[in-house]
């Protein structure tokens, strides 16, 4: 039997990752000036903090975080119709592990399970289905959050829901997509970023296609990049030898996994039930016309945000006035940037969703420690 740990031993090995150092090394010499890489996923924030990354690479090349965590870019005032929901008497609250810690400003679900609301996380949208069987006299509320990563597995539980003719079973769709907020930060007047690493697991559903606009539009290159020490590094290598070489271009390091044109079935289902809604106010971004999905008009009868939309309240609700959460997601600044970070907020008594989330930057910095 071959362990599991042998299958990630080529994509983990310390002399590969030497070797690419070694060449990232000797094309940053070509450079005319540094180079300033935003990883938009929190799970490569996890994998540079993990491995040490930026202590094997020359002083020119650096990191900018970005907004790349589902949990992280939730605005509180969406975390508070969450908290509202489940205090009503007749539902269960249904949503992914790490929302049930982040504060919105009436708490956390966590607090409010507490307090005797019935919140369950799942680790599959479609254990939905169980429990809504399970009990038939409550209602179902499925808070669905998540990149394009994630929207296809809400699509396909509102599709069994369908089917299976269940009448208990209700969605909040929070589901964002990441072209919209990387076209933000690139055109923004402060923008500090000279090249993006692509998202892993959302290139897999959507394809790289969706990045093919930042080096034709915004003279900006895309690398696509596996989550692995390996796949980080040689992705990094692959933006600093474009600018060694003076090229512009989108490009997949992570061609086992993904293609141009990605998961064409996973879209079709997504477009199927779903819509692009007009704007989505991400933490720290603010709105961001076009930037994520909702229920269509024909499926309305599913959708949570309408059926309760006279007890959900839609006024922005601002962060903690210490916390740098808003600065980390759209690059602006770092977790050691934060007055509260590793003091006041800390993972078992977060201020920011940054430090909640299991892949957000605060999180790694605090696991990892280290100044990158």
């Amino acid at each position: 039997m071959i362990k599991l740990s042998n299958l990630y031993d080529d994509f983990r090995d310390s002399q590969t990752i030497r070797s690419f150092a070694s060449i990232i090394a000797k094309d940053a010499k070509k450079l005319k000036k540094s180079i300033n890489i935003m990883e938009v996923c929190g799970g490569h924030t996890h994998t540079i903090m993990k491995y040490g990354l930026p202590q094997l690479l020359p002083d020119n090349i650096n990191f900018v975080h970005g907004p790349g965590c589902p949990v992280c870019i939730m605005p509180k005032e969406r975390i508070d119709h969450a908290y509202i929901l489940s205090e009503q008497n007749d539902v269960i609250l249904i949503t992914l592990g790490d929302m049930i810690k982040v504060p919105g400003s009436r708490g956390s679900l966590q607090s409010a399970r507490a307090s005797g609301a019935d919140v369950r996380f799942v680790y599959s949208p479609m254990e939905c289905l169980t429990i809504a069987r399970d009990n038939p006299d409550k209602k179902i509320i499925y808070f669905a959050i998540g990149f394009e990563t994630t929207t296809p597995m809400t699509a396909s539980l509102l599709e069994a829901v369908i089917k299976q003719d269940i009448k208990n079973i209700f969605f909040h769709i929070n589901h964002v997509t990441v072209p919209e907020a990387m076209e933000l930060l690139i055109d923004s007047d402060d923008s500090c970023i000279d090249a993006f690493l692509g998202p892993a697991h959302v290139s897999v559903i959507t394809g790289s296609k969706i990045y093919d606009i930042f080096p034709k539009k915004f003279a900006t290159p895309v690398v696509v990049a596996g989550f692995e020490p390996v796949d980080m590094i040689q992705a990094i290598s692959m933006i600093v030898k474009q600018f060694a070489e003076q090229r512009c271009e989108l490009e997949v390091q992570y061609k086992r996994l993904v293609s141009f044109e990605g998961n064409t079935i996973a879209q079709q289902k997504v477009a199927k039930y779903m819509q692009v809604a007009d704007k989505f106010r991400w933490r720290g971004l603010g709105d961001i016309p076009g930037s994520s999905l909702e229920l269509r008009e024909e499926y309305a009868r599913y959708d949570a945000t309408k059926i309760y939309k006279d007890i959900l309240p839609n006024k922005p609700i601002d962060d903690h006035k210490l916390c740098k959460c808003g600065d980390i997601l759209k690059g602006a600044g770092s977790p050691l940037d934060c007055p509260i970070f590793g003091t006041a907020c800390k993972p078992n008594t977060p201020i920011g969703s940054c430090m909640v989330s299991s892949e957000g930057a605060c999180a790694a910095y605090y696991k990892y420690g280290g100044d990158i």
